[in-house]
C-alpha cells in the first residue's frame, strides 16, 4: 500500500499524532492514509471522557483494552487518528474532541470542512 502525500489540512508536512499509544492506519504514529483506508483515519483527535463515552455508545469502544489486538485502550488526553466520519458525527452531536490540525491529514477535508476542524483546533 502506498501512502498518500503526507500533507496536513494546512498544506504543510504532516506532524506526528501519537506514538504512545501508537496510532494511525499504518501504525506509524501519523494520520497517514491511502486508498485502502476506507475509514479515513485522518483526524488527529485528543480524547475526552465525553467523546470516549459517545464512541462506545455508537459502537466503537476505544477505551477498553484489547490485548489480543495489541490495543491498550484510550484514556482522556491520549491523541488518536480518528475516522473522519466519526469526528463529523460527534461534531453534529456536540461532543467532538479537540484536533491537532498540524497532525490531521489533508484527506480529512474530503469529509469535514476546514472551518469545523478549526472550531475544534487545539494548536
Amino acid at each position: 500500500m502506498q501512502k498518500d502525500p503526507e500533507i496536513n489540512v494546512l498544506g504543510d508536512p504532516i506532524q506526528p499524532c501519537s506514538t504512545d499509544p501508537v496510532t494511525g492506519f499504518f501504525r506509524d504514529g501519523h494520520c497517514n492514509t491511502c486508498d485502502a483506508d476506507t475509514g479515513s483515519h485522518t483526524v488527529c483527535a485528543v480524547m475526552t471522557a465525553e467523546f470516549l463515552a459517545y464512541s462506545k455508545y455508537v459502537g466503537n469502544d476505544l477505551s477498553t483494552p484489547r490485548p489480543d489486538f495489541g490495543f491498550v485502550g484510550l484514556k482522556p488526553g491520549d491523541s488518536w487518528c480518528l475516522c473522519a466520519s466519526r469526528f463529523l458525527q460527534a461534531h453534529d452531536e456536540g461532543c467532538a474532541p479537540k484536533v491537532h490540525l498540524a497532525a490531521t491529514h489533508g484527506r480529512a477535508l474530503e469529509i469535514i470542512p476546514l472551518r469545523i476542524l478549526e472550531e475544534h483546533a487545539s494548536d
